[in-house]
């Protein structure tokens, strides 16, 4: 695969694996913006305009290279669940999901300072979570895994275990539409195979 640079404006190691996967080369520079957006926003505008924010703050920096920034967020009942701030919130967010379906969205944007090319794209995918003892929520709150998750669990790890059924894109679930974020980056031709 033929590729420019390319920096994640991300901290997230989840995002950085995915992209490595498919051979790129990725620099991290993490971004330095407000993350709280406006929650009157449909969800994909939401994600949207968080992930253009985090793109252009790290082109403003690094002008002549390929920046990936992505958003992701749970929602339920028109409700954005963000990151638990604690067990307590976690345990709730958990009882949420409990035995329903849920939306994530993802919000990416690829763009090239110097060559004025920017692309912003929302994805959204259903998961659909198993019914859950309350001693089995317990047990995943008290690992150190929801907390720095969108709606407070992951499924590419102990977390799997809930998640009954995924309807579209499970890299998105994990933080990144891989499948979308590769053709956009072949559309403006940031890679080529």
């Amino acid at each position: 695969m033929d590729k420019n640079k390319l920096v994640l404006a991300s901290r997230s190691p989840r995002r950085k694996e995915l992209l490595e996967q498919m051979g790129l080369a990725i620099d991290i520079i993490p971004p330095d913006v407000d993350e709280t957006g406006d929650p009157d926003q449909l969800p994909g505008n939401f994600v949207s305009a968080l992930s253009e924010k985090k793109a252009c703050y790290v082109m403003h920096q690094q002008a002549d290279v390929w920046v990936i920034a992505a958003d992701t967020i749970v929602v339920k009942n028109h409700q954005i669940l963000g990151k638990p701030r604690d067990r307590e919130n976690a345990n709730h967010m958990i009882g949420l999901l409990n035995g329903r379906t849920h939306s994530v969205f993802t919000g990416y944007t690829v763009g090239h300072g110097t060559r004025r090319q920017m692309e912003t794209h929302a994805v959204e995918t259903q998961v659909r979570f198993k019914t859950l003892t309350k001693a089995e929520i317990l047990w995943y709150t008290g690992t150190d895994e929801p907390y720095d998750k969108a709606g407070g669990y992951a499924v590419q790890g102990l977390g799997a275990f809930m998640v009954k059924e995924i309807c579209g894109s499970y890299t998105n679930v994990v933080g990144l539409p891989l499948c979308e974020v590769i053709q956009t980056l072949k559309s403006l031709k940031a890679i080529q195979f």
